[in-house]
């Protein structure tokens, strides 16, 4: 399983790939896929970094999206990431993380930041990450609705090849 860099003729699977993820709602789903445009459209732009893994059998397994966080030096936002449900289970997941790192570590990074949510339905993200190295470093009560708080990770890069 190899991710390789996002191509714009992507974006039709990457589409069928964000509807078919139970978690997400509409309207995350369309944010993913304004800036899944944006960078098909302007494939110079440097603010979302996005890798794709396939299935093997010619789909597409998951993808990340990744970019600088402005005005830090050396911090970047994992933005998205999204396994296709048939595809669990099967370190895509592990891969698209460790071509995240790679590639924040090549452009000089030294600390990524991901934002989830608290709600249930997100437990198995937040597991995941935390598998992965990152720490739950904090959680704002409410952020995104009365009873669904923002519980942002982190993981530093420092020490670990970078």
């Amino acid at each position: 399983m190899t991710v390789r860099p996002f191509r714009a003729q992507d974006v039709p699977g990457l589409a069928a790939l964000l509807d078919a993820i139970e978690v997400f709602t509409a309207e995350e789903r369309r944010v993913a896929l304004e800036i899944i445009d944006l960078a098909a459209a302007q494939p110079d732009q440097r603010d979302y970094v996005i890798g794709v893994v396939e299935d093997g059998a010619g789909g597409l397994a998951g993808y990340a999206c990744y970019g600088p966080t402005p005005l830090t030096d050396g911090t970047c936002d994992l933005y998205w990431m999204a396994v296709a449900p048939g595809c669990r289970r099967r370190k895509y997941g592990q891969d698209l993380i460790g071509w995240v790192e790679d590639g924040v570590r090549q452009s000089g990074g030294r600390l990524i930041v991901v934002e989830t949510s608290s709600q249930e339905k997100y437990a198995g993200t937040r597991s995941f990450y935390a598998r992965m190295g990152y720490e739950a470093a904090a959680r704002i009560r409410d952020y995104y609705r009365a009873g669904d708080d923002l519980v942002i990770f982190r993981k530093s890069l420092i020490g670990e090849g970078a």
